[in-house]
């Protein structure tokens, strides 16, 4: 799919230099956003037991954290439309920081709900798009490597969190563990330092007033329709403009776009339940509860390692082009693993599973983004994103509930659990496939079609400027033979 990055920033990315310390800012701000939430699970048992409350209020800390996280995307996006990705970085990190701290002398779950929840999860947000969207100013041609390497801090992350949480607890409790995380927490706001704006001049982008472009989203356009039609609604278009200075709705109307949208709404209903029940499912089978959380170790090391070697392999030439195909393989891989697990024998059979999943896992984690900044551009990503995340909001809460309440209730639901998660990966990817490929052949169709319409404007422009010439040279030859006559009749 043509990439409407170098048509709409004006500029060539420098794809190095400083922009590898902002992938590095990246990788920790993303990392965070990820890891965070899961990571504060180790906590909820003693928690839980302070305040005397269930299982499932419990849990509800987590949930509202990235509920908000989803839901704060469009505010997140404005903000870094209107500020840039440093500060609004550095804000989340410090809102991140400030709500553990306080969470940290909470006397009521609704405390946690509120500092950890709320505060926390908005402060998640402003660390994760900006992160995403800086990245698309700093590369172009190696910017599936930059997202890959970028995305491998969840798991890093993640990976780290887990132990030192573990210790913090032993030797602090959870207060002193949520006192001290505020201080680790605020080195998101390091990482959004290293997130200075790019110096390039950037020159106007050649097409002002496309309908895809990026350039002058949400002024351009809606300021021609008022001048055009001011007579008749005026005020819409103005309404129209001042909205999309803050983020730009047009995207709905972004084809592309909209297949991303319906298949990313489908598959995470079936996305993160796997790794939420996986190491349950296990102890189903009879494992013991080592063995059972080192499949989620396996999982982790090799997520860890094919996040950033998927952003190599897709940076190739011949991934890179065609890149939407490599996504929409890599979420019916997944599907296709789920669907094969209830079938494998054995501890040496969930290794297996944990190996590939974990591949799998990794390489939708790698693309998820990469593939939107493909479509829409480096200079509306920033607001794609938002919309997208309050989108994918509600299917990531719901489902794990909607997985784990077929696990409870349903006879040998451990299968029927990885084989609806297995259909509801498989069906998107299928389905992402399938409307690419229409996809890039509109594309292409609508590029021959304008490529047509161009010519024919461009034989008559020639056409004009040669029948203006041929005239020129018609009214000097008659100027000068009548020169020749009126000087022949004056002669005796």
């Amino acid at each position: 799919m043509p990439s409407t990055t170098v048509t709409s920033l004006g500029y060539t990315p420098p794809d190095g230099g400083w922009g590898w310390a902002v992938v590095f800012g990246s990788f920790l701000s993303i990392g965070f956003s990820y890891a965070f939430p899961k990571s504060l699970t180790i906590y909820f048992k003693e928690v839980q037991e302070y305040f005397s409350v269930s299982y499932s209020e419990i849990a509800w800390v987590s949930s509202i954290m990235l509920a908000t996280m989803y839901a704060g995307g469009p505010v997140s996006s404005i903000l870094v439309n209107r500020y840039g990705s440093r500060p609004v970085v550095m804000v989340g990190g410090l809102m991140v920081g400030v709500a553990m701290v306080a969470a940290s002398f909470g006397t009521t779950i609704m405390h946690l709900y509120i500092c950890v929840g709320v505060i926390g999860g908005l402060g998640l947000a402003f660390n994760l798009q900006p992160a995403l969207t800086i990245i698309g100013k700093y590369f172009l041609v190696k910017r599936p490597m930059a997202n890959g390497l970028a995305m491998a801090g969840s798991p890093v992350l993640l990976f780290t969190l887990a132990p030192l949480n573990q210790f913090l607890l032993d030797n602090f409790g959870w207060r002193g563990s949520f006192f001290i995380l505020g201080a680790i927490v605020l080195n998101c706001c390091v990482a959004g330092a290293l997130m200075r704006p790019i110096t390039i001049t950037a020159k106007p982008p050649a097409n002002q007033s496309g309908g895809d472009d990026d350039g002058a989203v949400g002024k351009t356009d809606p300021q021609a329709v008022r001048l055009i039609d001011g007579k008749q609604r005026p005020e819409r278009a103005g309404c129209l403009a001042r909205v999309n200075k803050l983020i730009d709705l047009s995207l709905f109307k972004h084809r592309g776009y909209l297949i991303y949208l319906v298949g990313n709404v489908v598959m995470f209903f079936g996305f993160f339940a796997p790794v939420v029940f996986l190491a349950p499912y296990a102890k189903h089978q009879g494992t013991d509860e080592y063995s059972a959380a080192c499949l989620l170790s396996i999982f982790a090391l090799v997520d860890m390692v094919a996040r950033p070697g998927t952003g190599l392999v897709s940076n190739t030439r011949w991934i890179r082009p065609r890149i939407q195909y490599f996504f929409s393989f890599s979420v019916a891989y997944n599907g296709a693993c789920h669907l094969v697990c209830p079938l494998l024998p054995g501890y040496t059979g969930l290794v297996v599973y944990a190996v590939f999943f974990g591949l799998a896992f990794g390489m939708v984690c790698a693309l998820l983004f990469e593939v939107l900044m493909d479509l829409v551009g480096a200079q509306r990503f920033s607001s794609a994103v938002g919309l997208a995340t309050i989108i994918e909001c509600g299917p990531v809460l719901l489902g794990p509930p909607i997985s784990g309440k077929s696990f409870n209730n349903l006879i040998f639901h451990t299968t029927y659990m990885y084989f609806a998660c297995g259909v509801m990966m498989l069906v998107p990817g299928l389905f992402l496939f399938i409307m690419n490929f229409f996809n890039y052949r509109w594309l292409k169709q609508e590029e021959h079609e304008k490529k047509r319409e161009e010519l024919p404007m461009g034989s008559a422009r020639e056409l004009a400027t040669m029948e203006e010439t041929k005239d020129s040279e018609q009214n000097i030859k008659l100027n000068q033979e009548k020169q020749l006559t009126d000087s022949d009749n004056k002669e005796p």
